[in-house]
């Protein structure tokens, strides 16, 4: 049995060691990492597991895999790789699809006050996040969550699952098509990380949340680092005269 990971960061080494469990011969396409970030390349380079930076393309495939997963790989797979294995080729998104297609998906839902959230394993085809779903999954979002708390809450549930998205796809499971009012949102951190004072005092606050996964930048406002509404609420008062408006 043969797989192909297309993995990065903790998340790909969790799949990467899912998969070997499971019995499977694996290659995986990574990315080089930051120093703070967990390196699937060190990880591969560790268990001998073979690997490529290349973008995976049929010209550089090592073999023709049962599947090939996709755990937060960050380039785009072409057509050519969805043939290459019939389309036995499927993606984990941190959203429950349609909604909040595209990129920072978590953070998008705490700042629009979704009470819940999810994640969903889907087929990959032509477009974004849009082919049909094998496996979706609802998580609360809890009233104390940040950013760093849902996304490994959400990233190791959804791992959990990856056994049994395998046995689905090679069963010959077709999956069901995406319904509901999609939406997408662009690669970038939203606002620029800036608060805007002309939102309500509830959308700052998730909005701070949301922020918060060090040791990336939080939330600014005038210039300051802002890692709680108190703080937000302290700096207003003191540039008001005590005063908010």
């Amino acid at each position: 049995m043969k797989a192909i990971l297309c993995g990065y960061n903790w998340a790909g080494c969790k799949a990467l060691d899912i998969l070997l469990n499971l019995g499977y011969e694996v290659f995986v396409y990574t990315h080089d990492s930051e120093a703070y970030l967990v390196s699937l390349k060190d990880t591969c380079e560790k268990l001998n597991v073979p690997y490529s930076l290349e973008n995976i393309s049929k010209s550089n495939l090592p073999f023709k895999p049962d599947f090939i997963a996709s755990i937060y790989y960050r380039y785009i797979i072409k057509n050519h790789i969805i043939d290459a294995v019939n389309g036995k080729i499927f993606n984990l998104h941190p959203s429950l699809l349609p909604k909040y297609r595209g990129c920072s998906s978590l953070t998008w839902a705490m700042i629009n006050g979704e009470k819940e959230v999810g994640y969903t394993y889907h087929y990959i085809d032509a477009g974004c996040d849009t082919g049909n779903i094998i496996l979706q999954k609802k998580v609360p979002l809890e009233i104390f969550d940040t950013q760093l708390s849902l996304y490994y809450k959400i990233m190791t549930l959804a791992l959990m699952d990856l056994p049994e998205v395998v046995n689905l796809v090679l069963s010959g499971y077709c999956g069901t098509v995406q319904a509901g009012e999609a939406s997408f949102y662009k690669r970038g951190c939203p606002y620029d990380a800036q608060i805007n004072p002309a939102w309500g005092l509830d959308k700052i606050e998730r909005f701070i949340r949301a922020m918060i996964f060090p040791p990336y930048k939080p939330a600014s406002y005038k210039g300051k680092d802002i890692y709680s509404i108190s703080e937000y609420m302290s700096l207003v008062n003191d540039n008001s005269g005590g005063i908010i408006e």
